[in-house]
């Protein structure tokens, strides 16, 4: 199972990194020199709760059966070890309550924040998704020589594992891909949320095996619920003259912004 395999290594590097950091701050060598993962995963720390995100600029509401892990380390980095080039705000993650690391059905919802200005909806009842799949299939495959030559597996968008669904009144975008890696035999779920707000947009991407696609639709009411601006950030405060607006509407936003912002 090479897909297995290649989740977990990317897993246990995560963990590496978050306990490392953790473990730096607290001046705990021993720890440190260690290389158990199992040890490692024990000593994770999680939150439930309402965690502040950004400064205040949105909370996440955790609901009973999951729990939020703050990633304390360097973004870049949680993107490489998920075999991803680039990436900016990694806020933390939204995982099961009987989350296992270091088991193939872990699965995890990680929150970044892009401040790239207040996108508008516009263009949302008019996305024709099938012509939207083509152009994102055909800019990833260009993409695709990029990620190759700096040592990342080629991606092939199968298709929609969902379509996409904006929500209009509350400003949430969902959807979910079907990825083909070009180092495994099997497919992944890339299940995507969007919140959009005055300034920018809370990004909630799932990874997983498409196979737990049930599962996480199962849990994504609840993900979708948890996450929200606060006043003064939420949508409608948007000020049109004084706040910048975003250079991409909803369909830009779903494709990647064009495909120049990764979104896996």
């Amino acid at each position: 199972m090479r897909i297995t395999q290649r989740r977990l290594r990317r897993v246990r590097n995560i963990i590496l990194m978050i306990v490392s950091f953790v473990l730096v701050i607290c001046s705990s060598p021993i720890a440190i020199a260690t290389s158990n993962p199992e040890l490692l995963a024990s000593q994770l720390k999680y939150q439930t709760g309402t965690i502040a995100l950004q400064g205040g600029v949105a909370n996440v509401t955790v609901p009973n059966d999951l729990k939020y892990l703050k990633l304390p380390t360097n973004p870049n980095r949680i993107r490489e070890a998920l075999g991803n080039p680039h990436g900016d705000g990694t806020l933390g993650m939204i995982v099961p309550g009987n989350f296992n690391p270091l088991s193939k059905q872990s699965w995890g919802v990680v929150i970044t924040y892009n401040k790239d200005g207040h996108v508008k909806d516009d263009d949302a009842e008019s996305i024709n998704y099938n012509d939207l799949l083509k152009t994102m299939q055909d800019g990833l495959k260009e993409r695709n020589q990029e990620r190759v030559k700096q040592g990342y597996a080629a991606i092939e968008l199968v298709g929609w594992a969902k379509q996409p669904f904006y929500d209009k009144a509350t400003k949430k975008l969902y959807w979910a891909k079907d990825l083909k890696f070009s180092d495994s035999g099997e497919h992944t779920l890339n299940y995507n949320i969007r919140v959009l707000g005055r300034e920018g947009v809370l990004v909630l991407n799932a990874v997983a095996g498409i196979d737990q696609l049930g599962l996480i639709e199962k849990a994504s009411p609840q993900v979708i619920s948890s996450v929200s601006f606060n006043k003064g950030y939420r949508y409608e405060d948007f000020d049109p003259s004084s706040d910048k607006v975003a250079a991409y509407g909803v369909a830009a936003l779903i494709a990647g912004v064009l495909l120049q912002k990764p979104d896996f």
